[in-house]
């Protein structure tokens, strides 16, 4: 007779997490169901079977279904870089779209506690918030004259309407060292990694982190995570590249978005897949029927591919088979919204003063340019003296409006999704900017497939720039 359909939770709050990975495990080997799995175990056997198997035999994979949901709070916005770089985790944040920063909000990085230089770090950041502070009210009038208030609408639902929009401004002038809350949602086996890279961070705030991330984790995972120490190759990785590529005088790209490398058979081999998926034809037949079909033949899978789907629908995996890379110089406030974007490689240079900083038109227009332009020249002048003693720290002093350089290396189903969603009208316009660039590429080199990306029609990065920005690299000097 056959056995009835049986789906339900362990219960988190009843079963430890280790436990909960055991139960999972022994499926593998053990005819019972998982009730009875779990309630034969205690601490002690869950202990002992990951001391023998994840340990033990490196069977990580079991590591997995250990889940922690980790609150971390007042770390910097530098740290966070860090924590949010590992992919197979969940995170929220403090958005400084949304809230407005206190001045004492800010860290200072234990390098600095009993360094000459404290005090040009602490004036710095000072100088900075304070500029924030300032400029808050004048960008809300500039805001507040583009969106006037509606009939009948409430002052808080005014506020709620307009705040994003003119805290969206102010914050290019925060820096780096503005603390923030993550909230992190990570399994036991990405946790161990995530927490050998906080241990080997060249910055002492982000091992600190790591170490007390470790210690909170133990509570709830006292064997899985127990054996996390710093990784000396990444220490020593880090240090050699470093030095080598201090060696070599940069050469600025006079053009900040460029499509480095792109798979010239990308839109052949995602129809080939697909035709491979739903068939059963060796791949290489499938290629050469896409290759040798004529336009129309083309233009029909193609449209049987993407014409149909809905702006929230999730595309077929085969669009994974073209990939792309592009180098681009974006400020570091959209650098923060771009780096949720995981399913991508990224690999961001470290944060510096050296490329120029974004001057958004509505402070111009608030009148408070040359303030600001002031407060990017004292983060300059501060990250250059800091960076002579202490290069990874003189980043904290760093603000939002400074670029940064970003390589990315994502496939066509990635791209399918951060371009609709970073080309929406309540999108950043920053990451509105970068977005539509990215997609210009694309189309460039995608004929037949890059007419179904899903950017915000009837606006460019061009008129972007254009209504959003009076620079877009200002040089500090």
């Amino acid at each position: 007779m056959p056995l009835n359909r049986q789906v339900y939770l362990l219960d988190s709050m009843r079963l430890p997490p280790e436990t909960i990975a055991v139960a999972f495990a022994k499926t593998s080997r053990s005819p019972q169901s998982f009730r009875e799995i779990a309630a034969e175990l205690t601490d002690e056997k869950s202990a002992e079977f990951h001391e023998k198997w994840v340990v033990g035999y490196g069977h990580a994979s079991v590591a997995e279904h250990a889940v922690l949901h980790i609150a971390v709070e007042n770390v910097s916005r530098l740290a966070v870089e860090c924590l949010e770089s590992n992919r197979l985790a969940s995170y929220t944040e403090k958005s400084t779209r949304y809230q407005k920063w206190d001045a004492q909000a800010y860290c200072l990085p234990p390098e600095l506690e009993t360094h000459p230089l404290r005090a040009l770090y602490e004036d710095t950041i000072g100088t900075l918030f304070e500029t924030y502070q300032h400029l808050l009210e004048p960008v809300r009038q500039v805001i507040e004259q583009r969106l006037p208030r509606q009939d009948g609408e409430s002052d808080s639902a005014y506020d709620r309407r307009i705040r994003s929009e003119y805290v969206d401004v102010c914050r290019f002038a925060l820096p780096a060292a503005a603390l923030a809350n993550v909230g992190v949602t990570i399994n036991a086996r990405a946790l161990e990694h995530a927490l050998r890279k906080m241990l080997s961070h060249p910055l002492a705030e982000v091992r600190q982190m790591g170490e007390e991330i470790k210690q909170v984790a133990l509570e709830r995972l006292p064997t899985l995570i127990r054996y996390v120490e710093p990784v000396a190759y990444l220490e020593q990785t880090a240090r050699d590249f470093t030095r080598r590529a201090e060696t070599l005088s940069p050469v600025e790209d006079a053009d900040w978005c460029r499509l480095l490398s792109w798979d010239a058979q990308g839109e052949n081999r995602i129809l080939a897949a697909a035709l491979y998926r739903f068939g059963h034809m060796p791949f290489a037949q499938a290629l050469q029927v896409v290759e040798n079909a004529p336009a129309e033949e083309r233009a029909h899978l193609t449209e049987m591919l993407l014409a149909g789907r809905g702006r929230h629908d999730i595309p077929l995996r085969e669009l994974e088979y073209a990939y792309f890379t592009v180098d681009v110089l974006l400020d570091q406030g959209a650098y923060f919204e771009l780096k949720r974007h995981r399913m991508m490689t990224q690999t961001a240079q470290r944060l510096s003063a050296l490329h120029g900083y974004a001057l958004p038109k509505a402070i111009v227009e608030a009148g408070m340019a040359e303030t600001f332009r002031l407060a990017m020249r004292a983060a300059h002048r501060a990250y250059l003296r800091l960076s002579a003693d202490l290069p990874e720290v003189a980043s904290y002093v760093v603000p939002n409006a400074y670029n940064r350089r970003v390589l990315l290396h994502f496939n066509l189903r990635t791209a399918l999704h951060w371009l609709a969603l970073r080309s929406a009208p309540n999108a950043h316009f920053s990451m509105r900017r970068v977005a539509q660039r990215v997609a210009q590429e694309l189309r460039n080199v995608l004929p037949a497939l890059g007419r179904y990306l899903l950017v915000e029609e009837g606006e460019t990065w061009q008129a972007i720039e254009a209504r959003y920005f009076a620079a877009t690299a200002e040089s500090p000097e």
